[in-house]
Order: C-alpha cells, then sequence, then structure tokens
C-alpha cells in the first residue's frame, strides 16, 4: 500500500473509532441518567447496574491499548500477592510520568476484573467533560478542585459514602498529583529543601492530605495498599494518540501490597509513611533504569475477552446504521447532505482529539507557577 493509501485508511479508522466510543458512550450516559431513579428506591442497584455501564465505555479503552496497538504488559509483583489482587477493595498508588499512565492503570484492573467497579480522585474539571466525565459522576468518582481548604468536606464524605459498596473495588491515586516534567521536580526539589524532606530523582513530592484522608474513611473497608510503579521499555514515551495509531508498547508495572494494618492511622505519621514510600519507589525507578526490570517476579497476568467482545458489540451495533445512512446519502446525490454527514464526522474526530489533549503533559496543571508554589503538600 502506498503512503497516501495508508494515510487514508488510518484516517478511515479513526473515525470509525471516533464515532463508535462517541456514540455508545453518549448512548451509555442517557441510559446511566435514568438510572438516577433507583438511587432512592434501591442505591445498592443503582451501583451495580453503573458499574457495568462505565464498563461498557472504560473498557473500549482497555481495548485499544491490548487488542488495538497490542500493549504488553508485565506485571512485577510477588505470587503470594498476586493471589488477591481482584478478591479484596485496595487503595493503588501510581506514579504519573506518562499519558497514558491512567491507561495502564485501568488496563491492571481489567486483568483482574475491578474496572468497572475502579475508583480515582480526579480534578474537578474532568466532570464537565462527556462520556467519561459524566460516567465517573454516575460511579461515585471523589472529584477535588486541588485547593484542599475547599476540598477536605466534600472528599471526606465522598469517600465515607463508599464505605457500603457492593463491589469489589480499586481507589487509584496519583499522590504526586500532577504528571511529571523536569520544571515541576525542580520545583517540587525546592519545596523539599524548604520543608526539610529528603529529595526524590525521580518523583515529585507527594501530597499526603488526601491520602491520609483516604486511608482514614476507607479502613476496616480496604484491606491494602498497592504501590504501583509503571515504566516502558527502551526508554519510551507512549502517547494516546499512539496507541489510537496501533502503536505498540511494552509496560512493566510494579506492585507491591501492603496490608492497611502498616498505614498509620495518625495524619502527620502517615504523612512521614508516605514520604518514605516514595523514597522506596525512587530507589525501585533506580533499579529499573539500571538493570531494565524491577526485584520481583515477573507475571503476564492473561487477558480477558470481554473489552474486545463489548467493542465488537458497538461496532456491529453502530456501523451497520451508519453504512446504511451514508449509502442512502450518496444515492440522494445531495452534496449539502454529503458535507452535512462529513462535517459531523470531522466534530466527532476533533471532539475525541479534544478528549486526548486534555490527558496530554504539555497542557497538564499549573504546578510550579508563582501562585501555586506555595500551595503544594
Amino acid at each position: 500500500m502506498d503512503i497516501v493509501g495508508f494515510l487514508k485508511s488510518q484516517f478511515i479508522c479513526h473515525l470509525l473509532i471516533c464515532y463508535i466510543f462517541i456514540v455508545s458512550g453518549l448512548i451509555i450516559n442517557f441510559i446511566q441518567l435514568f438510572t438516577l431513579i433507583l438511587w432512592p428506591i434501591n442505591k445498592q442497584l443503582f451501583r451495580r447496574i453503573n458499574c457495568r455501564l462505565a464498563y461498557c465505555i472504560s473498557s473500549q479503552m482497555v481495548m485499544l491499548l491490548e487488542w488495538w496497538s497490542g500493549t504488553d504488559c508485565t506485571l512485577y509483583t510477588d505470587p503470594e500477592s498476586y493471589q488477591k489482587y481482584g478478591k479484596e477493595n485496595a487503595i493503588v498508588i501510581l506514579n504519573h510520568n506518562f499519558e497514558i499512565d491512567f491507561l495502564c492503570g485501568w488496563n491492571f484492573c481489567e486483568r483482574f476484573g475491578v474496572l468497572g467497579s475502579s475508583k480515582v480522585l480526579a480534578k474537578k474539571e474532568l466532570s464537565y467533560m462527556p462520556i467519561i466525565g459524566w460516567m465517573w459522576y454516575f460511579l461515585e468518582i471523589v472529584f477535588c478542585k486541588r485547593k484542599w481548604e475547599e476540598d477536605r468536606k466534600t472528599v471526606i464524605q465522598k469517600l465515607l459514602s463508599l464505605r457500603d459498596y457492593p463491589e469489589n473495588f480499586w481507589f487509584l491515586i496519583h499522590c504526586e498529583g500532577t504528571r511529571f516534567t523536569e520544571q515541576k521536580h525542580q520545583i517540587s526539589m525546592q519545596v523539599a529543601e524548604a520543608k526539610g524532606l529528603p529529595k526524590l530523582k525521580y518523583h515529585l513530592l507527594p501530597r499526603t492530605k488526601g491520602f491520609a484522608v483516604t486511608v482514614q474513611c476507607l479502613r476496616n473497608v480496604v484491606s491494602a495498599v498497592y504501590d504501583s510503579t509503571l515504566n516502558f521499555r527502551n526508554n519510551e514515551n507512549p502517547t494516546l494518540l499512539g496507541v489510537l495509531n496501533g502503536k505498540k508498547y511494552h509496560a512493566d508495572l510494579y506492585a507491591g501490597r501492603i496490608p492497611l494494618e502498616e498505614v498509620p492511622e495518625d495524619e502527620q505519621e502517615c504523612s512521614t509513611w508516605l514520604h518514605k514510600l516514595y523514597q522506596e519507589k525512587d530507589a525501585f525507578q533506580e533499579e529499573y533504569y539500571r538493570t531494565g526490570a524491577y526485584p520481583a517476579v515477573p507475571i503476564v497476568p492473561p487477558h480477558r475477552p470481554w473489552t474486545l467482545l463489548n467493542w465488537l458489540f458497538w461496532a456491529l451495533l453502530l456501523l451497520y446504521p451508519l453504512f446504511k445512512l451514508l449509502i442512502n446519502m450518496i444515492n440522494s446525490g445531495s452534496s449539502l447532505t454529503l458535507a452535512s454527514f462529513a462535517f459531523v464526522i470531522i466534530i466527532a474526530s476533533v471532539g475525541v482529539r479534544w478528549m486526548i489533549g486534555v490527558t496530554e503533559i504539555n497542557k497538564g496543571s499549573t504546578y510550579g507557577n508563582n501562585d501555586n508554589k506555595q500551595k503544594q503538600k
């Protein structure tokens, strides 16, 4: 195939993937809206239904990673801990270095059957994003403004509401608060020096207050903390757009299970514990850069077919009417109709590209700006 033909075929694939994701996502959001009538009648039924509806959306993203791009993921962990993954509630601490680290976290959840019920501590702006943001609203995701004085009450209330959640869930949290960049790292280490904290080479200082409150609110509900560190082989810096283009990566994920009983209850002691954990994470990162592996047993969790089957279901459901409509438009011979159809498809593609842009590192938070330096905790 010549280059022009390849680019055209890739463009068509992008449009079809965007079309399936956007239309199916909006349909699911619409169904989720109607499930609100169940909340005052049977809250647990509402939650179980929304776990499965959310899976229909998030699994499409995981499908792109697993099946479309063919990205491999090797898990480094203790075999005894491996047996408990997916069978207990957990707080998962992730490093925050890559544009697709959230997607690899979802992949981790999917391999152990908790993708639909996984939770995150997310910035408030994401709640307004169609499809994923609206999906998270119905999943009772904890949203915050990154201003702790304003967030504390809301975060505590949301976390306490998860204590009777009917499904096993993992609460994914990026304690650094924002993605790692060299500029942010320099600012973070200036804060560490000013506060007399040990400096880190590969991480930003963790924001301890959100983690401490999460531990306090979910104690006796969550069984363990999973300390997770993600890297990609060959020093690759993967992007969501690269995954959409079908580029294959190889992820290495370390996961260490820490029983929650070992995490101090006192906020100050918990803060000290978390800083010590990030020093250990730095050492793991150093080991990975030196040897290309983590000091744990490598395991490749088996693929589950459900992400692919879910995507095929929506593809079959939505592509037939699309092609039928396109054929009818062509037969009508109306240039205005065809132009309108092309415009809608292009808008859909731009919409997905905008959602991808939200994940890009150079469009991240304002961490490190002069107005924010004093707010880093």
